[in-house]
């Protein structure tokens, strides 16, 4: 019956807050004459009460005491009385000065006043918190209650508390607070206790929990993944509540406090970079993102804009994705400087009128074919975008006087069983020997480009090259897969019960880029610190369970077997390489071949011959000649693989 109780009209709450505090007033006297009723003058009483009822609705009206929803009642509604009474018992005590310059004779005396105002500010919050306890308990009478823990026991498990204290619609209860810090441990917060978190699953099985709620931006990955394999051994749904930028954007709703996404796990530590340095480099300078509108290339742009950067190009060939991008900027960034450019890499033409028109100091050059199967059935793509378009771009990098090039490759490039990761390898062993002939001077630049010296190229562009595995939550990748097939009932297809992954996040590997973008001398492969690789099964079997249902039972998994060019486990370097440490832990050098920059000339002339005629079997043969370690696998391609070792025509040297 009482939860049905409509919010009381203020006015009813104005009229108990002067109740109130003539009810103080009432008692302030009484005690002033030590409860002695005969020694009141109860007509100097009968005008303080008048007094005081003027004096309050005045106060009271002007800073809208009576506005708050009282089973709702905040600090902020107590600072707002604490306020309100203190300021009416200073009109209080200037009005009776007035009187007594006037007439000789106080209304009220200031004893009363000053007791008055203490059991006034006591009264009105008293009423107020039995009130907001009342209802509390009415919602927490219900039977079929879920039962809460919130792991974390700071600001944001206190705001995430009050959130469902302030929603009535919501069938929770909060049973307990736990938290690593033991100096939290054993106090309280609105009546709810702080229990140690190393207790955890006993709190789970003694109290019959239901769900958790992390309500923490700092948990460590591993101790989330501990709670997470917990809660799931014990059938516990697991919640998250909202990222900071949610909360600082106004009141958190409960509809924002969700499940946990598969992400929130394989999150790691915040990176730290070096934000002065890059912003010393980037500030003022104009910046080309190639394939802008893609998930790293949309993500690498969304970075830049935290610089004082100049003029930001974005360069793609998607008309809706490039026009998504630009809308999200226009929204957030109206004040930042930026031009949305369509075009194709491989367009050597546009890219030309690109370089003239805008004379970017900084490339970011992300735009490039990723999904391995669409490649493997079309490798004259792959060459012609990941390839051709890489060189069309670093070369106009070079006539035009780009400061820096900075190459987004990937993990497949190395050992590649596939035509995309081959694809991707070729286009960094261009860039690097590209950039070791500028600095060498010595070469001669072909396709129409004059003799390299240092009248010619000022300054000499720096080709840098960063390699890192799959990212979370991009575009067509596996976690957003999963999660379409979980929701559709299943089944969840995995290609092979082995196959393992390195993920990172998004934004993670483009700060990583931007970091090694600044760093970088020119030449150098850097490779990133991805983790711990992921078995794919087993990340499948904790995204089914994260959805409350039962691998196997609920969705059944199954195994489609490797795709054509698809390999069980991704590396970052191949048997030849190592790496060399750089001042950022994420971030190492891979000790790559170099190549002479001439055989590469010649060896990719040939390629892209046959890619322009569509040849795509001696396109495939030129690249694993280019690219000896290219053993193709579960593809038609195996059968080009040589049987025995032979000459490479671009041999390398150390």
């Amino acid at each position: 019956m009482f939860t049905k109780l409509e919010i009381v009209s203020r006015w009813i709450i104005f009229t108990i807050d002067i109740c109130l505090s003539l009810f103080a007033l009432l008692f302030a006297v009484i005690l002033q004459h030590n409860f002695i009723i005969d020694r009141i003058n109860f007509i100097s009483f009968y005008k303080s009460v008048l007094l005081v009822i003027a004096v309050n609705s005045l106060v009271f009206y002007s800073v809208k005491t009576f506005a708050g929803i009282v089973r709702y009642t905040s600090a902020q509604d107590s600072f707002r009385i604490l306020f309100s009474v203190i300021l009416s018992s200073l009109v209080l005590f200037f009005t009776n000065a007035i009187i007594i310059v006037v007439s000789g004779v106080p209304v009220i005396s200031n004893v009363a006043i000053v007791i008055y105002t203490l059991f006034s500010f006591l009264l009105l919050i008293t009423y107020r918190v039995i009130v907001k306890y009342f209802f509390m308990y009415l919602k927490n009478a219900k039977l079929d209650k879920i039962r809460v823990i919130i792991y974390a026991a700071g600001e944001a498990g206190v705001a995430t508390k009050r959130t469902f204290d302030h929603d009535a619609k919501v069938n929770k209860t909060i049973i307990a607070f736990v938290d690593d810090d033991l100096r939290k441990v054993g106090k309280t917060i609105d009546g709810v206790r702080i229990l140690d978190a190393s207790q955890l699953e006993h709190l789970i099985l003694k109290h019959e929990v239901d769900e958790i709620i992390f309500a923490s931006f700092s948990i460590p990955p591993d101790r989330k993944n501990q709670i997470v394999d917990i809660c799931l051994e014990n059938d516990v749904k697991i919640l998250n509540i909202p990222s900071p930028e949610v909360w600082a954007k106004g009141p958190v709703t409960t509809a924002q406090i969700q499940n946990l996404n598969i992400e929130d796990l394989l999150n790691r530590k915040t990176i730290q970079i070096d934000i002065d340095g890059i912003q010393t480099q980037l500030k003022d300078k104009r910046i080309l993102i190639t394939g802008a509108a893609g998930s790293i290339g949309s993500e690498v742009v969304r970075q830049l804009l935290k610089f004082e950067t100049g003029l930001i190009i974005l360069c793609d060939q998607s008309e809706t994705a490039l026009h998504n991008i630009y809308l999200e900027l226009e929204e957030a960034h109206a004040n930042t400087n930026f031009h949305a450019f369509i075009g194709d890499v491989k367009d050597e033409k546009r890219m030309e009128f690109l370089f003239e028109t805008y004379k970017p100091h900084y490339v970011y050059h992300a735009a490039a074919y990723k999904h391995v199967p669409l490649m493997e059935d079309n490798p004259t793509e792959a060459i012609k975008t990941n390839v051709f378009g890489t060189k069309t771009i670093a070369d106009k990098a070079v006539k035009h006087g780009v400061q820096k090039f900075v190459m987004i490759s990937t993990d497949k490039a190395v050992n590649p069983t596939n035509v995309m990761g081959t694809s991707k390898r070729i286009a960094e062993i261009y860039v690097q020997s590209l950039n070791n002939s500028l600095h060498d001077r010595h070469h001669i630049f072909s396709n129409g480009l004059s003799y390299i010296n240092e009248l010619d190229v000022k300054p000499i562009t720096k080709f840098i090259t960063t390699r890192f595995g799959n990212v979370l939550g991009s575009n067509g990748s596996v976690i957003p897969r999963f999660k379409q097939q979980i929701e559709k009932g299943g089944p969840v297809t995995v290609t092979h019960p082995e196959i393992t992954r390195y993920f990172m996040t998004i934004p993670e590997a483009c700060r990583l880029v931007l970091e090694a973008g600044c760093m970088g001398k020119g030449g150098e492969i850097f490779v990133f610190d991805m983790g711990k690789s992921v078995k794919i099964v087993e990340l499948a079997k904790k995204m089914i369970r994260l959805a409350g249902l039962i691998p196997n039972e609920d969705i059944k998994i199954s195994y489609s077997g490797l795709r054509p060019g698809e390999k069980l486990f991704e590396e970052l370097l191949n048997d030849h390489e190592n790496t060399m440490p750089t001042h950022h832990e994420k971030i190492m050098i891979g000790k790559v071949r170099e190549y002479d920059f001439n055989n590469v000339q010649d060896q990719l002339s040939i390629l892209f011959k046959y890619a322009s005629s569509d040849h795509i079997t001696k396109v495939v043969q030129q690249m694993k000649i280019i690219v000896p370690e290219f053993k193709s696998k579960n593809s038609v391609f195996e059968e080009l693989d040589f049987a025995h070792e032979k000459d490479i025509p671009n041999k390398s040297h150390s």
